[in-house]
């Protein structure tokens, strides 16, 4: 008798990796779990949320996007990043080995927190990082209070 270790996990895996290959517009199987990827999105930016003591940022990748043609707009506590990467390799399909790059609209959205400054949301992008600052109000820090 032959003992073989089995992992049950890679079942899954394989599913998610074979899914992946039938569907390559997605970054990922489970990227939205949180709903913040518009359903008409081709491909969804992955972000980091940080949260310091006077400011909320946010990080977000998105190479080969020109900053003028992403929209940050904030209504009602929700930001929204809107935009759209360009098919880079278009011309070059015809003898093209691998086309893993993904071009199309991304729009992903965001619930705030109360507590913040939104007219004094600010966004800069630089070597394909997107970097939203979104101050909080002075009256929404934390403060330590010395107990006497």
């Amino acid at each position: 008798m032959t003992l073989s270790r089995r992992d049950p996990w890679s079942m899954i895996n394989r599913l998610q990796e074979d899914l992946q290959r039938l569907m390559p517009y997605r970054t990922s199987v489970v990227d939205d779990a949180d709903g913040s990827n518009i359903a008409t999105s081709r491909w969804t930016p992955p972000v980091d949320i940080l949260e310091e003591d006077s400011r909320f940022v946010i990080l977000a990748d998105i190479p080969g996007v020109a900053p003028e043609s992403i929209e940050v707009t904030m209504e009602d506590g929700v930001l929204t990043l809107k935009g759209e990467r360009g098919d880079a390799a278009g011309e070059a399909r015809d003898g093209a080995r691998r086309l893993e790059r993904i071009s199309g609209a991304f729009h992903r959205r965001f619930a705030l927190p109360d507590g913040i400054d939104a007219d004094a949301v600010t966004a800069q992008g630089k070597h394909g990082v997107l970097e939203i600052s979104i101050p909080k109000l002075e009256k929404a820090r934390q403060r330590r209070i010395t107990v006497q």
